[in-house]
C-alpha cells in the first residue's frame, strides 16, 4: 500500500472530524447541549451516531481477524454485537429515556434514591469506559504502523488528541454530527473494496479458503464454554455500555428511544456483513497473519494483496479512512460517557468548563495504558468489556426497571459482586498471570457465564433480605418509566 495515499487519507479523516464537530460547537449552547444535546437528536440521526460509535476497532479489524485465525466459530461475535440490540430494545431503551437521567449514575440514584450506589456506578462506568478505550488505541497505533511505518504510539496519541478536541469543544452535540458521518464513511470504507476483492477473486477462479489449520488456543478445548462466555457477555452487556447508554438520553421521548433501536439493528446488522468476507478472504491471500499475530491487519493489507497498483493503493487508502473513523467515533462516545461522569461525580462544578477538564482526565488514564500494556487482539478486548457491563449494569438496569422490590443494598451487593469479580477476571487475563491453555484461563477470560448470575442473584437475595430499604419513590419510579410520556405529564423532563 502507498503511504502517501495512506496518510492522505488518515489526514482527511482527520481534519473532517475536526471541520465536523466544529459545525456542532457552533450551535452548542447550553450545558444540557453539551450532555445530552438537548434531549432533540431524532431516531434516524440518533440511530446512525449510535451505529458510528458502536462499530469499534473490534468491529472493523479485529472480527474479520478473528475469523482469519480460528475460522467461522468468530461469527458468533457481529451475532451477539447486533442481538445485544434486540436485547436493549425490548428491556431498556424507553424506559431509560423515561427516566430523564443524564448518565447511569443518574439514573441510578434517581431510582434507588442513594448516593452510595451513585458513587459506586461512577466507578463501574469509568473503568468499563477506560477498559473499552484501549483497544480502540492500540487498534489505531497498530494500523498507523503498518500503513506508514510509524512508531506505534503515535497512532495512539493522535486518536486521543483529535476525542479530546473534538469532545471538549461541542460534547454531545458535536459528536453527534462527527458519529454520523463516521459511520456512513466507515459502511463506504468497508463495501465498496469488498465489491472489488469479491470480482477479483470470482476472477482467480473462486478459490475455497481452508479452515482446518487453527491456532491451538482454549477455544479449542473448550469451544463450547467460550462460545456461552461470548453470547453472554454480547447479548446483555450492550445495555449497559455508557457511550451506548447515554445516547439514549438525547432522544426526544420513549417512543423515539425504541424507534432508533430498530434502525441501530438494521444499520449495524448491514455493516456486519462485510468483516467476515475480509476474514474469509485473508485465509487465501494473507495466510502468513494466522501466525504472525498481526491478523488484525488483514482488513488493511487485502487490497494491495488481491488488487495491487493503483486500484489497490486507493482502496487501501479507503479503508484506512474508514479504520481511523472507527477509532475516532468510538474512542469520542466513551470519552464522552466517562468525561459525563467524572464532571458530575468527581469534579467540584458541573459546568462547561469542568466538563472540558473533565475530557482529558477521561483520556489520560487509557492513553498511559496503551502505551504500557501488551496488545491483546482487539475484538477479544473490547469482549472482556462487554462481560464487565453484562455482570454490573445489565442486572442494575433489568431489575430497577422492572422489579419494584430492588433495594440500595441489593444494587451494591451485585455491582460488587457480580461485576467486581469480572472486572477482576479480564485484569488477571490481561495481565497474562495465567495462561492458556486450561480451565482456569478460560474461566476467567469469558466470565460473563458465571459473573452476570452472580450479580443478579445478589441483587436479588439481599433486596429481599433487606425489605426495609425499599426506596419511598419507588412506585413513582416505575410509573414513569413504563407510562407514555403524554401520562406522565411530562414530568420526566
Amino acid at each position: 500500500m502507498s503511504r502517501t495515499y495512506a496518510v492522505a487519507a488518515v489526514a482527511a479523516v482527520v481534519l473532517a472530524t475536526v471541520l465536523v464537530g466544529g459545525f456542532g460547537l457552533r450551535i452548542s449552547r447550553t450545558t444540557s447541549d453539551f450532555y445530552v444535546a438537548s434531549r432533540t437528536v431524532r431516531p434516524r440521526l440518533n440511530a446512525a451516531a449510535i451505529s458510528g460509535e458502536y462499530l469499534s476497532a473490534a468491529s472493523f479489524l479485529g472480527i474479520a481477524g478473528l475469523v482469519l485465525v480460528h475460522g467461522p466459530d468468530m461469527l458468533w461475535y457481529p451475532v451477539g454485537y447486533t442481538a445485544g440490540y434486540l436485547v436493549l430494545l425490548v428491556f431498556v431503551a424507553a424506559p431509560l429515556r423515561r427516566s430523564g437521567a443524564y448518565t447511569l449514575p443518574d439514573f441510578a440514584e434517581g431510582r434507588l434514591e442513594s448516593r452510595q450506589v451513585r458513587r459506586l456506578v461512577s466507578v463501574f462506568v469509568v473503568a468499563a469506559g477506560w477498559l473499552y478505550l484501549v483497544p480502540q488505541l492500540q487498534g489505531a497505533g497498530l494500523t498507523l504502523k503498518i500503513l506508514t511505518g510509524a512508531p506505534g504510539w503515535l497512532g495512539d496519541v493522535l486518536v486521543a488528541s483529535v476525542v479530546v478536541i473534538a469532545v471538549a469543544a461541542g460534547g454531545m452535540r458535536s459528536i453527534t454530527f462527527v458519529q454520523v458521518f463516521q459511520y456512513w464513511l466507515k459502511l463506504t470504507a468497508l463495501l465498496v473494496p469488498a465489491i472489488f476483492l469479491v470480482l477479483a477473486w470470482r476472477g482467480d477462479g473462486s478459490p475455497r479458503a481452508s479452515f482446518t489449520e487453527q491456532l491451538p488456543v482454549f477455544r479449542a478445548e473448550h469451544p463450547m464454554y467460550a462460545t456461552y462466555g461470548l453470547i453472554v457477555a454480547t447479548f446483555l452487556g450492550t445495555m449497559g455500555l455508557p457511550h451506548v447508554v447515554v445516547r439514549f438520553y438525547t432522544s426526544p421521548n420513549g417512543r423515539d428511544a425504541r424507534r432508533t433501536t430498530v434502525a441501530v439493528l438494521a444499520l449495524i446488522g448491514v455493516f456486519y456483513l462485510l468483516p467476515p468476507v475480509y476474514g474469509a478472504l485473508g485465509r487465501l491471500y494473507a495466510p502468513e497473519l494466522i501466525h504472525g499475530g498481526d491478523a488484525d491487519a488483514a482488513v488493511l493489507l487485502l487490497p494491495g494483496r488481491v488488487i495491487g497498483g493503483l486500484g489497490g493503493d486507493l482502496l487501501g487508502a479507503l479503508i484506512a479512512g474508514g479504520a481511523f473513523a472507527a477509532f475516532l467515533s468510538t474512542a469520542s462516545g466513551l470519552t464522552m460517557a466517562v468525561a459525563g461522569v467524572i464532571t458530575q461525580d468527581v469534579l467540584p462544578s458541573r459546568g462547561v468548563r469542568h466538563f472540558r477538564l473533565a475530557t482529558v482526565l477521561a483520556m489520560c488514564v487509557p492513553l498511559a495504558s496503551s502505551l504500557m500494556v501488551s496488545r491483546v487482539p482487539v475484538a477479544d478486548s473490547v469482549a472482556m468489556a462487554f462481560a464487565v457491563s453484562a455482570s454490573s449494569f445489565c442486572p442494575l438496569l433489568v431489575l430497577g426497571i422492572w422489579w419494584r422490590r430492588l433495594t440500595p443494598p441489593g444494587a451494591i451487593a451485585g455491582l460488587l459482586l457480580g461485576g467486581g469479580s469480572a472486572f477482576l477476571a479480564v485484569t488477571i487475563t490481561v495481565s497474562g498471570a495465567v495462561q492458556p491453555p486450561g480451565w482456569p484461563h478460560a474461566l476467567l477470560a469469558w466470565p460473563a457465564v458465571w459473573s452476570v448470575p452472580v450479580g443478579f442473584l445478589a441483587m436479588v437475595l439481599v433486596s429481599l433480605a433487606t425489605p426495609g430499604r425499599i426506596p419511598p419513590g419507588t412506585n413513582a419510579a416505575m410509573t414513569r418509566f413504563h407510562l407514555p410520556e403524554a401520562l406522565t405529564s411530562g414530568r420526566h423532563r
